[in-house]
C-alpha cells in the first residue's frame, strides 16, 4: 500500500487480505438436501457415506485448506510460478502442503479402491476440491486435474495401464494433466497437429513417438509430485481429418518401469509459462513433446476414438471448473463481510445520529452483500445437485445420468459467471481500496477471470445445452426437468413462471427455431435454465432448515433464498425476450461492415 494511500486509513481501518472460514454448514446442507447423500449411502456401491463420515470429512478438508492452503494464497498470487532451467519453481510452503495433502488421503476420497482410493461419492471429491479451491485457486488446480485423470484411466485405460499408473495417482504421489489444445486450433481441437508414429520394433514396440507442442498445460511442469502423467491428443499416421482421428496417448514426464520404479526422463520440456491475468501460482505450461524423436506414448483405448476417452475427463473438469466459481465467490463473500464491517464511513441515511458507520449498514451495501451471498449460495446448491445425479448415474440410475449431462453446462457456465460477478461486487464493495492490490480483493476477481474461459468457454457450454444436451432421450432429459421444477414450484410463483418460461423455450427450439436461432438464444437460456434449478433446489434447502435442518443457517437461509427469487429469478426471467430473439439481426451486417 502506497503511503499516500495509507495515511487516509487508521491501523484499525486499514483493509487487510482475511484467511478462509469453511462454510461447513451450507457445505453439509447442500450435501445432504441437494446431493442427497443420506439416499446414496443406501446404495452398496456407497454404503460408506454414512453421516458421521459425511460429516468429519466436510470439517476435515475444511479445516485442512484453512491451514495449509490459505496462506499460501497471496504469496503465490505475488510471487507465481516461475520457471528456471526447465524446472518450475513454486514459492515456500507449497511443496510441504502438497506433501501433507498426499499423507491425508485428501486425493483418494472418490477414487476406485483397488486402486488405493476409498470408493466415496463424487460429491465428497466435489467438497474436497470446493475446500481446497475456496482456500487457494490456483494451488487447487494441481489435484483438480489429477481427478480427472484419474477418471479417464478408470474409464478407458487397459488393465495394464490401470495397474501401472492408478496407485501413484490416486494416491497423489503423481499428479496427471489433460493435452489438447494447440497454437492453431484453440478450442477446434479436431485441427491439431500433434502426431502419433507406431513403433515396430524394439524396448518400446507397440508403443508410439509423439511429437507436437500443447499450449495453456495446467500444472504441466513442477516438481511436487513425484511423476506427471500427461494424457496428449494427436493423430496416427492416415487417421481421419477432424475430431474423428484423433487418439489419445499416456505421455509419462518419467518413463515408469514394469515394477513400478521410475526410469529416465521422456522426450518432453516446458518451453514457457503463460503470464496471466491471475491464478498465477498454477504454472500454465507450453509442453513441447519429442523434441529429439524419442518421446514415448502408450495409446489410451482403440485408435481413432481418443476424444470419447478425453471427454470423461473433460466432463469431470467441467463440473469442477463450475465448482470454482463457487470457491472464487465465498472467498470473495467473505472478503467483502469482513470490510463492510470494518470500514466505517458516513451516517446511515435517515438516521438522526450523524455519526458514521460501518458500510454493512448502508442500503446499497447490504444489497450488494446479500446478493453475493444468494448468488454464491444459489451456485452451490446447483453444484451438489449435479454432483448428486452423478453419483446416481454411478449406481445405474439412467434417468440421473442424462439429468447429469443436462446440469453440466449450467454448473460450468452459471456457476463461473457467479464467480466472476460476485468476485466483481466483492471489489466494489471495497470501493477504491478494492482497486489496490494490497487489499487482496482484485485477486480473487482477476483469478476468477479465466473459469468462464477454459473447458470450453461458456459459449460453448451453452451450445452444447441447446444442441446435443436438448435433443437426449428425445428431448425428454431437459423437459422433464423443467416440468418437475414446475410442478414442484406452486408456493413461488416467480420461481414457477420462470420455469415454464424455460419450458416454452425449450420447445420452440426443438420445434421451428432453425440451428442459428438456438445457438443466439444459447447463452441466455442457458443461465434462464440455471437460476431455475438453482433457485429450486434453494427452496428445498429453505424447506429442509425450516424442519430443524442445520440450526446455525435458520436465521440466514431464509433470508438468503427469498433474495434469490425475488431478485435474481426475476433478472432471469427478463432473458427470455434475448433467448428467443432468433439469429436474423445476429447477420444482418456482412462481417466487413459489422467490423468497419
Amino acid at each position: 500500500m502506497s503511503a499516500e494511500i495509507a495515511k487516509r486509513f487508521t491501523a484499525k481501518e486499514r483493509p487487510a487480505v482475511t484467511s478462509y472460514s469453511p462454510a461447513t454448514q451450507d457445505q453439509l446442507l447442500a450435501i445432504r438436501v441437494n446431493a442427497g447423500i443420506e439416499t446414496l449411502a443406501d446404495s452398496e456401491r456407497f454404503a460408506a457415506a454414512e453421516p458421521d463420515l459425511v460429516e468429519a470429512i466436510v470439517e476435515g478438508v475444511g479445516q485442512f485448506a484453512a491451514g495449509e492452503f490459505a496462506p499460501l494464497n497471496r504469496i503465490g498470487d505475488l510471487e507465481g510460478a516461475k520457471l528456471e532451467n526447465g524446472v518450475v519453481r513454486l514459492p515456500d510452503g507449497f511443496k510441504e502442503a502438497y506433501d501433507a495433502y498426499v499423507e491425508q488421503g485428501w486425493n483418494a476420497i472418490a477414487s476406485p479402491e483397488a486402486f488405493g482410493g476409498q470408493g466415496l461419492p463424487f460429491t465428497l471429491a466435489c467438497n474436497v476440491l470446493e475446500n481446497l479451491g475456496t482456500a487457494n485457486m490456483a494451488f487447487n488446480l494441481l489435484p483438480m486435474l489429477s481427478v480427472g485423470a484419474i477418471e479417464a484411466l478408470e474409464h478407458h485405460g487397459s488393465d495394464a495401464q490401470k495397474e501401472k499408473y492408478l496407485p501413484n495417482l490416486v494416491s497423489g504421489a503423481w499428479s496427471g494433466t489433460m493435452n489438447l489444445t494447440e497454437p492453431q486450433a484453440g478450442s477446434d481441437v479436431g485441427a491439431l497437429r500433434a502426431t502419433a508414429t507406431p513403433i515396430e520394433t524394439g524396448e518400446h514396440a507397440g508403443k508410439y513417438l509423439i511429437q507436437g507442442q500443447k499450449i495453456y498445460i495446467t500444472w504441466g511442469e513442477h516438481e511436487l509430485a513425484g511423476n506427471i502423467i500427461h494424457l496428449v491428443l494427436a493423430r496416427l499416421p492416415d487417421a481421419p481429418e477432424g475430431t474423428r482421428g484423433i487418439s489419445l496417448f499416456i505421455v509419462p514426464k518419467y518413463h515408469v518401469k514394469e515394477d513400478g520404479s521410475l526410469g529416465p526422463k521422456n522426450d518432453l520440456r516446458c518451453v514457457s509459462l503463460e503470464h496471466k491475468l491471475g491464478i498465477n501460482a498454477s504454472p500454465t505450461c507450453v509442453m513441447s513433446y519429442g523434441d529429439n524423436g524419442e518421446c514415448i506414448g502408450e495409446l489410451v483405448g482403440a485408435e481413432n476414438r481418443g476424444l470419447m476417452a478425453m471427454f470423461t475427463m473433460m466432463n469431470n473438469a467441467r463440473i469442477n471448473v463450475g465448482n470454482q466459481g463457487v470457491q472464487i465467490g465465498e472467498r470473495a463473500t467473505q472478503q467483502a463481510f469482513y470490510y463492510a464491517q470494518e470500514r466505517v464511513q458516513s451516517a446511515r441515511a435517515g438516521s438522526p445520529d450523524k455519526n458514521p458507520v460501518a458500510i454493512i449498514e448502508h442500503a446499497d451495501v447490504r444489497r450488494m452483500l446479500l446478493r453475493m451471498k444468494a448468488l454464491t449460495e444459489g451456485a452451490r446448491a446447483l453444484l451438489y445437485f449435479c454432483a448428486g445425479q452423478v453419483d446416481r448415474g454411478t449406481i445405474g440410475d439412467a434417468a440421473a445420468k442424462s439429468r447429469a449431462e443436462v446440469l453440466v453446462p449450467l454448473v460450468k457456465a452459471w456457476g463461473t459467471d457467479i464467480g466472476v460477478e460476485v468476485a466483481g461486487i466483492g471489489v466494489q464493495i471495497h470501493g477504491g481500496m478494492g482497486f489496490i492490490e494490497e487489499t487482496g480483493a482484485a485477486q480473487h476477481w482477476r483469478d476468477s477471470k479465466i473459469a468462464p474461459i477454459y473447458e470450453g468457454t461458456n459459449g460453448i457450454q451453452a451450445a452444447d445445452l441447446v444442441t446435443r444436451k436438448l435433443g437426449m432421450d428425445g428431448g425428454e432429459a431437459v423437459t422433464s426437468l423443467l416440468a418437475q421444477i414446475v410442478s414442484e414450484s406452486a408456493d413461488e410463483p416467480q420461481l414457477k413462471a420462470l420455469a415454464e418460461d424455460c419450458l416454452a423455450i425449450a420447445q420452440w427450439m426443438q420445434g421451428e427455431a432453425s440451428l442459428d436461432d438456438r445457438l443466439a438464444g444459447s447463452v441466455p437460456f442457458c443461465t434462464m435454465m440455471a437460476v431455475a434449478v438453482a433457485g429450486w433446489q434453494l427452496v428445498k434447502q429453505r424447506a429442509a432448515v425450516a424442519a430443524g435442518a442445520a440450526p446455525s443457517l435458520a436465521r440466514t437461509k431464509p433470508v438468503t433464498v427469498r433474495f434469490f427469487l425475488d431478485r435474481i429469478v426475476p433478472e432471469a426471467a427478463g432473458l427470455k425476450a434475448s433467448a428467443t430473439a432468433g439469429a436474423d439481426l445476429l447477420y444482418e451486417l456482412p462481417a466487413e461492415v459489422l467490423a468497419g
